[in-house]
């Protein structure tokens, strides 16, 4: 059962210096153990990738040139997703995300005309709701204790503190993906830990924020924390090497996606002798 948008707890501020360690931390273990191909592009690479082809192509272009930049478009407009986000290492398949295409509504937005930005603190509690709810598919034979996670009954997860960066003033009509990672593998002492979020604007295929969670494992029977159970630590670890596998094989993609389309540029404008296609008003 995938869930819809939750009420949020009361989020405390947290003092600035803290802020700022938990900012320095969630830098160090960022996943993951490689830089990904789109950490130095800018936010806008998707749609500068579609610009630069399209300066080829009205520059004018070879029928096999074509088919290139075709077949380029159509990984950009089929795989954006995992482009954007797997290449960060984000698992974006369909029993790993969060929220996927969720619909914006008009009543999230404020008088400024654009969502209220305590809407993605929502977002992304809801979603990380839903990816924790995911492993009782991923591992059926601790159905019970999988979802007992987002409940005062046993082992918890506590929300400790959220950090968000607002990228874009998002508007309505749009719709949203949302996809967690853990920032660090975990270990059988792991009684806490970091939960990276990217929140996509479907319409701009672009993030419209980041957040940064702080997890905190917490044992409702004895009223304090606790560790992870042990098949918690083997799920984790499994999603954490999952991770590791999505951002090398999306910042290949990438990498390659961004190799054609400098090609095509060498082979069109960017040359010494290139000439303008004018076609027949040039006749």
């Amino acid at each position: 059962m995938r869930l819809a948008l939750r009420t949020l707890a009361p989020i405390h501020a947290r003092p600035l210096a803290t802020q700022n360690v938990l900012r320095s931390v969630s830098s160090r273990q960022r996943s993951t153990t490689t830089e990904s191909a789109t950490e130095k592009l800018s936010p806008r690479w998707l749609g500068d990738v579609k610009q630069r082809l399209g300066k080829c192509m009205t520059f004018g272009m070879k029928p096999e040139q074509v088919a290139r930049a075709g077949a380029v478009l159509e990984t950009v407009a089929r795989d954006w997703r995992e482009l954007v986000a797997g290449s960060e290492g984000f698992l974006t398949s369909e029993n790993r995300r969060g929220f996927y295409r969720h619909a914006i509504v008009w009543g999230e937005m404020d008088s400024m005309g654009h969502v209220n930005n305590v809407m993605y603190n929502r977002y992304a509690e809801s979603a990380r709701v839903n990816w924790a709810m995911n492993f009782m598919e991923i591992d059926p034979k601790h159905r019970k204790q999988w979802a007992e996670l987002m409940t005062p009954k046993s082992l918890g997860l506590i929300l400790r503190s959220i950090t968000t960066n607002y990228k874009f003033p998002m508007k309505w009509p749009d719709h949203i993906s949302v996809y967690h990672k853990l920032a660090s593998e975990p270990t059988a002492e792991t009684d806490s830990f970091i939960l990276d979020v990217i929140i996509m604007s479907e319409l701009q295929q672009r993030p419209a924020a980041r957040c940064v969670e702080d997890i905190v494992v917490y044992d409702y029977r004895v009223g304090k924390k606790a560790p992870l159970l042990p098949f918690m630590v083997d799920a984790f670890r499994e999603t954490w090497k999952l991770q590791e596998e999505a951002k090398k094989e999306n910042s290949e993609k990438v990498r390659c996606l961004l190799e054609e389309v400098r090609a095509l540029e060498k082979e069109t404008w960017d040359r010494p002798d290139a000439v303008e296609d004018m076609g027949v008003a040039g006749q």
